[in-house]
């Protein structure tokens, strides 16, 4: 009986022990079931993951990405459609532009094809790019480039169930554009931006606008400060490297005409009223010196600092803009004042110069004639010449042969030798005095200095307008 009793506890015992591991066992195998409302059940999401999940839509494990779509047979063609969103900026220092822009490649790739019942495609981020594959677009002749990663990155994938696949992102790229300035600021500028793929050639990957022209949209609201845009258009053509080949490369044109009025307003109004203003000392007298020269210089340095100023926002170019020929031409004009100037001045010394030695000569006749040293020729029907050292050629000597000896003057009474030109005629003989007016009248302008002033008033503003019809019917 005790050994029966004994039995019977240790089987207790046991029975109590297996109960008490069997909870811990279904803890540590996650079997522990606890009971769910059967609510529930409804609406099940196919995303998550767990024991036994179907496999997923994209196969992407399934299938080598680090190759083309159908590898090793005709190429694939790669469709292109771009929305440009902004122009940002033109630059002519640095002769590049700044666009940001929305870039949409368009193929097929039947490894991500799906099956779907409803024919709807799948959207995905930017995670998914770095498990395909996708075109190796790059810019041609950028010199800065990236895509925008605010708040994320802005790239767009969508998957249909037959394959295709479109790849979108947000891009802004600094490109270079080759510009010419002989026209400046009246120039009208084309610039382009280059997109073709880096690895693969013709061959084996064939870039291609999708629809056209129109696969080049716009914004309506793009505008620019200096620029009126005046077209957007696409073109392609094939680009051949010596060292790998042929490739497809897509291009985007557009044309911006600058606007003129900034610079008429900070350029060209300036310069010409320097030119106007530099005229205002033809009608200075010429006597005020001061006035005229101060003038002169302050229209000469404020052209050349308009000049800097131009040429300091501008690429150092080796060919003249038609900006320069305006401001260069403007400041011959302003030098031109200024030298006019001088000769007035110039000739106006040596004028006086000449009157003053005249009022001497004058003088010295006069005292000559009054202290009777020359009474023998007061009554010579015609001019008579001295010589240099005073004496009397051989046949003015026969003509004073008739004199007195008492009214010739001996070699010791000439101590001052008088170098002059006497021309003394008489009173009455008025011909010969409008004779040599007559042959003084070539160097008039020359000696009436009022001429000079009086015939730059009208020559300077004649040729500077001249010049203003021929520039803007040349260059507008």
């Amino acid at each position: 009986m005790p050994h029966f009793t004994r039995l019977i506890f240790f089987l207790f015992c046991l029975m109590v022990l297996v109960e008490s591991k069997e909870p811990r066992r279904r803890k540590r195998t996650g079997q522990l079931e606890t009971p769910k409302p059967s609510h529930l059940y409804k609406n099940l999401d196919v995303t998550k993951v767990g024991k036994g999940k179907p496999p997923p839509l994209l196969r992407v494990e399934d299938h080598d990405f680090s190759m083309r779509p159908a590898f090793g047979g005709p190429a694939i063609p790669v469709g292109m459609d771009v929305q440009v969103e902004s122009l940002d900026s033109i630059s002519e220092v640095d002769m590049d532009f700044t666009m940001t822009l929305y870039l949409r490649h368009y193929w097929k790739d039947e490894r991500l094809a799906f099956p779907s019942a409803s024919n709807k495609s799948m959207t995905f981020d930017g995670r998914l790019v770095k498990k395909i594959w996708v075109p190796d677009v790059f810019f041609v002749h950028s010199k800065r480039s990236f895509t925008h990663d605010t708040t994320t990155d802005n790239i767009m994938l969508r998957v249909f169930p037959d394959g295709h696949v479109l790849y979108s992102m947000r891009i802004t790229v600094t490109a270079m554009c080759n510009m010419d300035f002989s026209h400046f600021p009246l120039d009208t500028q084309t610039c382009s931006l280059e997109l073709e793929s880096y690895a693969y050639t013709d061959e084996d990957l064939m870039l291609y606008w999708k629809n056209g022209d129109e696969s080049l949209k716009t914004d309506e609201k793009i505008s620019l400060s200096q620029f009126l845009i005046q077209k957007f258009h696409t073109t392609s053509r094939l680009a051949f490297y010596s060292s790998t080949g042929w490739y497809n490369r897509l291009y985007i044109n557009f044309t911006l005409r600058r606007h003129i009025f900034f610079f008429l307003l900070q350029t060209y109004f300036p310069a010409t009223l320097m030119v106007m203003l530099s005229w205002v000392s033809f009608w200075i007298d010429r006597r005020a010196v001061p006035a005229r020269v101060s003038l002169g210089i302050t229209t000469v340095l404020t052209t050349s600092t308009i000049i800097t100023g131009v040429n300091a926002s501008m690429p150092r170019v080796s060919y003249v803009k038609a900006v320069d020929i305006y401001l260069w031409v403007s400041f011959v004009f302003v030098f031109l004042s200024v030298l006019e100037y001088a000769a007035v001045n110039y000739l106006t010394t040596v004028q006086e110069r000449k009157e003053r030695e005249l009022r001497e000569k004058a003088r010295r006749v006069s005292f000559i004639s009054s202290s009777g040293l020359f009474p023998c020729m007061c009554g010579m029907p015609h001019s008579r010449t001295m010589m240099l050292d005073g004496s009397c050629s051989e046949s003015e000597a026969n003509s004073l042969a008739g004199y007195p000896r008492s009214h010739i003057l001996t070699e010791e009474e000439r101590q001052d030798k008088i170098v002059a030109h006497l021309v003394l005629n008489s009173r009455s003989s008025s011909s010969g005095k409008k004779g040599l007016l007559k042959g003084q009248m070539g160097l008039r302008i020359f000696q009436n200095t009022h001429a000079i002033d009086k015939y730059s008033r009208l020559i300077f503003p004649a040729s500077f307008i001249f010049f203003n019809l021929i520039y803007w019917s040349v260059f507008s």
